[in-house]
């Protein structure tokens, strides 16, 4: 109820903000603007620290991943043991504490990490101020693949979760994955507070009804001694077909590592939260740690004195680990299917936590020069827009590429996720070796380093040959990719680089060049302003530009600019604009106007070049079609490129309606335009 009467108050914002911004006197303008009804209303820069979040829609916002990896971590380290048969289960509790304690370590770290670096303090900010750019370019691209493929396989993972119950839907699995995806991001369009509100109802009841379910199957299993009896018995394990070898539980480690995923959420998105920020964050990383700690526990356990193991998921009778668990311990009846449906909505939901994250990993690597400019750059809700739209973008392509169907990318989630864990550990022991007196803080940070690094190496090794090998290609070119469009940037600084006063010698009136195509309105503005700029206008009309057999009508142009132009200047003691004809013989426009310009500048060396450009304002979206615009896009474009230094071009608009300025002025400051509506009413 909170989120949509927060929904429902933002489109009431927006209708407000449509009536100011056109007018109570124009029915045609009368609208609601669609944008500002699907995503609200523009927000002040004031606004910003009403938009923060706290600790209670942080977890939702960025714990969806870490909790919705509770689902699939632990069933990925049981189907590596499917061949060992009922003896995987044993095992498993040993493989599940060798995660647990690495997930304590990581929470120390980057409770640490929160505290150091308050600014959005995540492992691309730590690797590149304590290792270096090298290292903090490796991070960040480690991260922004790692959070792709989360999204893609988050969703995929929660509507494949769906279609299993009703197969009805599977030949919708596309459709419904980028359903899910434009939900997601039209959320976060919104701003991350509306994304931890509306969220947080699943989320919370994810929580609350497995938490619940799971701590009745351990109270059962300690009332029978350590072997309950389920209500809706497992499947049978399959025989086994193979030892448990040091190799099987390397890979099971590596593959169950998966769960860990999502932990770096909060150090990466520190600034979305309210004063006292580190407060906040410290709580969410908390909370997400704690429920995620418990629900592997307790998931390991149930497994183990349930004998519920994984089953191969091209089976047609497949269930999930989670699924035989919840039937075992309260059969198929009501709370099962409301714990199965939080389910399903927290693994599609899942996607969000990389929706927070990385539009602002994004604009930390953008306002270093590694990425566009316009990553950093904030959009109508206070949110970094680009980002979020390119990672729906990047997810949206991976699974049409996939069918909606990313199973197999789940093994490459871990290297993404422990490479920049190592690299932000490692940044943080070398941060404290530069601060002695931290000896604790250090031991922390080296033995997170050492752990999540041998961690990353069991996992390239495991799960290499299964498409980790992917990941290692991908993050080096995406590091070749930021490092070119630095370089772009660092060219660009150098060139326009100017130490110095402002160089006030030998300026001098420049010489007006007007493109004539006939003589009417728009010509007669153009030639006025060119006249206010410069005393030397020289207007170039071009003929045979419409081929061999259009009609030609250069005398009849000429009478008129002796009568209109050249006579009216004369009588009132200016120096009359000159005309020029020339012939295009192959219908060059661009180019002919060009080689006029340089022979003027040969004329008058060293003299700046104003070219006037008439243009018809374009009203409507048939305007593009019915009026010929790529002639004059073209020409401006070949002027800015080819026309060199001392070349500059003027567009004199001629506008077929009454402008509205206020129109602008209330879409982008609809709350000042209003208070200026307000005071405007007569007392």
């Amino acid at each position: 109820m909170v989120a949509s009467a927060f929904i429902a108050k933002e489109h009431r914002d927006a209708a407000a903000s449509s009536v100011f911004a056109y007018g109570s006197g124009d029915r045609r303008n009368r609208r609601l603007d669609l944008t500002g009804f699907l995503i609200g209303r523009r927000l002040a820069n004031r606004e910003g620290q009403g938009r923060k979040i706290t600790a209670t829609e942080g977890v939702p916002a960025m714990g969806l991943d870490g909790l919705g990896s509770s689902a699939y971590g632990p069933e990925a380290a049981l189907s590596i043991m499917i061949p060992a048969g009922a003896l995987g289960l044993q095992v498993i509790t040993p493989i599940m504490a060798a995660i647990l304690v690495l997930l304590a370590l990581l929470c120390f770290s980057y409770w640490q990490t929160i505290e150091s670096y308050p600014s959005n303090g995540g492992s691309y900010t730590v690797a590149k101020e304590n290792l270096g750019a090298n290292a903090g370019l490796l991070a960040a691209a480690a991260l922004m693949i790692d959070y792709v493929l989360n999204v893609a396989v988050g969703i995929s993972a929660g509507i494949g979760a769906l279609t299993s119950a009703v197969p009805q839907l599977h030949p919708y699995t596309l459709e419904l994955c980028l359903g899910v995806l434009a939900l997601i991001t039209l959320v976060n369009l919104r701003g991350t507070l509306e994304a931890g509100l509306i969220f947080s109802i699943p989320t919370y009841l994810f929580v609350a009804s497995f938490g619940g379910l799971l701590l009745f199957g351990i109270s059962k299993a300690i009332l029978s001694g350590g072997s309950p009896a389920p209500i809706v018995a497992p499947p049978s394990l399959p025989t086994a077909t193979e030892g448990v070898t040091l190799w099987l539980l390397l890979r099971a480690f590596a593959s169950g590592c998966t769960a860990m995923t999502g932990v770096e959420a909060v150090s990466n998105g520190v600034s979305a939260f309210r004063e006292p920020a580190v407060k906040y964050a410290h709580r969410t990383l908390a909370a997400i740690v704690l429920i995620l700690g418990m629900l592997l526990a307790a998931i390991a356990y149930l497994a183990q004195v349930y004998h519920v193991g994984a089953m191969e998921q091209t089976k047609p009778d497949y269930q999930s680990v989670l699924s035989q668990l919840a039937a075992a311990i309260v059969g198929r009846g009501f709370v099962y299917f409301v714990a199965i449906g939080s389910l399903l909505a927290i693994l599609s939901l899942s996607a969000n936590t990389s929706f927070v994250d990385f539009p602002r990993l994004c604009r930390l690597v953008a306002t270093d020069g590694y990425l566009p400019r316009a990553f950093a750059i904030p959009g109508r809700r206070l949110v970094y827009s680009v980002g979020i739209l390119w990672l729906a973008g990047a997810a949206g392509s991976l699974l049409a590429v996939f069918g909606g169907i990313t199973d197999r990318l789940i093994p490459l989630f871990a290297v993404g996720a422990f490479t920049a864990f190592t690299l932000s550990q490692t940044g943080m022991a070398s941060h404290w070796l530069q601060h002695p007196g931290n000896r604790l803080r250090l031991l922390v940070n080296g033995t997170g380093a050492a752990g999540t690094g041998a961690a990353l190496a069991v996992i390239l090794a495991a799960k290499f040959m299964e498409g980790a090998w992917v990941v290692v290609i991908a993050v080096p070119c995406v590091i070749i990719l930021l490092k070119t469009l630095h370089r772009y940037y660092e060219m660009i600084d150098r060139q326009l680089r100017d130490e110095g006063a402002i160089a006030l010698r030998g300026l001098e009136p420049p010489i007006a060049i007007l493109p004539l195509q006939r003589w009417d309105r728009l010509a007669d503005k153009a030639v006025r302003y060119a006249l206010m700029l410069s005393p030397d206008v020289v207007a170039v009309h071009l003929t045979k530009l419409e081929g061999p057999d259009a009609e030609e009508h250069v005398g009849r142009l000429r009478r008129q600019w002796r009568n209109d132009v050249e006579l009216p200047a004369q009588a009132a003691a200016m120096r009359p604009p000159e005309m020029i004809v020339s012939a295009s013989p192959y219908r060059s426009f661009a180019g002919r106007l060009l080689k006029h310009i340089s022979e003027i500048e040969e004329r008058h060396p060293g003299r700046p070049v104003f070219v006037i450009i008439p243009e018809i304002v374009k009203e409507h979206w048939w305007d593009y079609l019915l009026l010929d615009s790529s002639r004059v896009r073209k020409l401006r474009r070949a002027l800015l490129r080819h026309g060199g230094p001392n070349l500059a071009v003027v567009t004199v608009p001629w506008a077929r309606e009454e402008p509205h300025p206020e129109e602008v002025i209330a879409k982008e400051e609809p709350q000042n335009q209003a208070m200026a509506i307000t005071s405007a009413q007569p007392v």
